[in-house]
């Protein structure tokens, strides 16, 4: 059990903390967690939830949106950093026909809990009624889905890979369909090439100038001057412009940071997603990365008590729907999806076998993070919000489901 213990303590222990936390003081003393979830921090704030006052539009920062609207953008962009190395560098493991196989899955992963979930809806006879709530399931939570991945398959394992580029696109599917189905307001793609300009000009500067000047001088003169002096604060700077676009463009800004990921300088090699190893790499985004570790693992612990205080009273049809839809629709999607592209051709990851796919989405059917987020924008406050945030903290559920299955089915965990 300590394996499993050291798991739980390096990634996901403050998480599950705040969240068990949530969960306890919503069911004690409700009235006081709401005021803590919703409590002001700023009025009128050049950032933060909009809303009309006097006919003129004004923001309120409150410490639910710093938490996951400012702060979660570090987590997520922390977890594009593995995926963007596993891509575009030379040995990465996602890289060509090996990232097609989990995209495909993802699309099953996406499709089979929406049908699921109004396929439920048809069944019990609401399905009118909750119909807009479709998307609830469709997302998988990054952060839970690694910690029972590591515990299922080990760290070696080619499913934990798979496993995120799959979570972290189904959460980029997630915040796309937010955006579109479930827009609050008007839509402003313009202030994308906000961000668009900022990734451009901080690669261009801070990367690829320097390089550029350095040619044929090997000391590198002014790539060791930005490395040194400059630092991170170039691409620190950029960041803030490329959240503030997608804050303003009607987008999620938790994935405000991502343009950013890209043009920050990496090491030519990689060691695998969330490999020990890369703590002595000395390359810039590496660096970065683990200086955001343990204020990401804090935050995580904010965002659980914040989102999963749900009051255990408040069953209904949407908990069962949306319960439906991650626990049964997200295992068979991704399988019968994984399954397609395999017979297609483009195949599965060395070392990863067809019961492996099964398992791996019984992982990826743990909803939480993107799906309670979507809850409070597909349903008003009242007993179907609440009813629907029921079926997504139960999909930790899963959790133990792929437990179970991963013994059944013999999956052979990899530590190394």
């Amino acid at each position: 059990m300590y394996k499993v213990w050291n798991v739980i303590s390096t990634y996901s222990l403050l998480l599950l903390t705040g969240a068990v936390l949530a969960l306890i003081w919503a069911n004690t003393y409700n009235e006081s967690y709401q005021h803590l979830v919703h409590f002001v921090l700023w009025e009128h704030a050049p950032i933060g939830h909009a809303h009309e006052v006097g006919g003129e539009v004004h923001r309120t920062l409150t410490l639910h949106f710093l938490i996951n609207d400012v702060c979660m953008a570090f987590f997520f962009a922390i977890a594009a950093k593995e995926v963007w190395e596993g891509i575009v560098l030379k040995d990465g493991e996602l890289r060509g026909k090996k990232a097609i196989t989990p995209l495909i899955a993802t699309a099953g992963g996406m499709i089979g809990p929406a049908a699921t979930f109004l396929l439920i809806g048809a069944m019990l006879g609401v399905m009118d009624q909750y119909a807009q709530g479709w998307a609830i399931p469709t997302a998988t939570d990054i952060a839970f889905s690694y910690l029972v991945g590591r515990i299922v398959f080990g760290a070696g394992h080619p499913a934990i890979p798979f496993l995120l580029l799959l979570a972290i696109a189904d959460d980029a599917g997630g915040m796309i369909i937010l955006a579109i189905f479930y827009p609050t307001g008007d839509l402003q793609p313009a202030w994308l090439l906000m961000s668009l300009a900022a990734a451009v000009a901080v690669y261009v500067l801070a990367n690829w100038l320097p390089r550029y000047l350095d040619r044929g001088n090997q000391a590198r003169p002014n790539s060791t001057w930005m490395r040194q002096k400059a630092s991170f604060w170039p691409y620190a700077i950029a960041g803030a412009i490329s959240w503030y676009g997608f804050h303003n463009a009607g987008i999620h800004p938790a994935l405000g940071l991502l343009p950013i990921v890209p043009t920050i300088p990496h090491a030519d090699r990689p060691y695998g997603i969330f490999a020990e190893a890369e703590a002595h790499l000395t390359d810039l985004l590496n660096w970065i990365e683990h200086r955001l570790k343990y204020f990401v693992e804090v935050m995580l612990f904010f965002f659980g008590l914040l989102n999963a205080g749900v009051v255990f009273s408040a069953f209904g049809e949407p908990t069962w729907m949306v319960l439906g839809g991650l626990i049964i629709g997200k295992p068979v999607g991704i399988f019968l999806m994984g399954m397609l592209a395999v017979k297609m051709g483009f195949g599965l990851p060395s070392g990863m076998k067809m019961r492996d796919l099964w398992v791996l989405g019984c992982v990826a059917a743990i909803g939480f993070t993107v799906a309670l987020f979507v809850t409070t924008v597909a349903f008003p406050a009242g007993a179907a919000q609440e009813a629907a945030k029921m079926g997504a903290v139960f999909s930790f559920g899963a959790a133990a489901i792929a437990i179970v299955m991963g013994r059944i089915l013999k999956v052979e965990k990899r530590e190394g």
